[in-house]
């Protein structure tokens, strides 16, 4: 055996800890054809006009949770194409509870001249076009869009046989939002 610094023990330790994990980690991928993905869910990145009104539209109105922010430095931005040297700040608001849940990344990047695209219908621009959001209770979600001033573009759509609706309202920014869920 090789005598090992007891400054250096630890960091061989945890060296052999995260290799041994990374290891266990392909293994069970590779004996159960677990996806290469990390997660299951996303994260989805929306560039606004105003962070504090976006926030507030869908925290308050759609029910996300605020999850904290982070900068992004304009050297990162300019190193890695998210923008031509601009820094800017990311809101991370929460669909649910768990670590895993989706993220919605707002962000509003200040003198990046950003034009808003035609959202009048999901096929008036090409691009991502709108966020599919499920929801237990649609008439719970509707008060609560009524009480903070959102309306649905048009009345609320019934699907199929069952018992599920679909409406769609936009953000402050006219992003479009699918919501899908039971009416009572």
């Amino acid at each position: 055996m090789i005598p090992i610094k007891t400054k250096h023990k630890v960091d061989v330790l945890l060296a052999a800890w995260a290799l041994a994990g990374a290891l266990m980690i392909q293994i069970a991928r590779s004996d159960s054809g677990m996806s290469e993905f990390a997660r299951s869910t996303i994260d989805i990145g929306v560039v606004v006009s105003d962070a504090g009104k976006a926030a507030k539209f869908y925290t308050e109105a759609i029910g996300f949770t605020d999850s904290g922010s982070f900068d992004v430095p304009a050297q990162m931005a300019s190193d890695t194409g998210l923008t031509n040297g601009k820094p800017f700040k990311v809101r991370m608001l929460k669909l649910g509870k768990e670590p895993i849940a989706t993220t919605l990344k707002i962000m509003q990047i200040p003198d990046a001249g950003s034009k808003p695209v035609d959202n009048q219908y999901i096929s008036s621009s090409l691009g991502m076009r709108y966020l599919t959001v499920l929801v237990t209770d649609l008439n719970k979600t509707l008060e609560r869009l009524k009480q903070r001033g959102v309306a649905p573009v048009k009345p609320p759509y019934k699907l199929g046989g069952g018992n599920s609706y679909l409406i769609l309202v936009k953000d402050p920014d006219g992003n479009i939002i699918e919501l899908i869920g039971p009416m009572q």
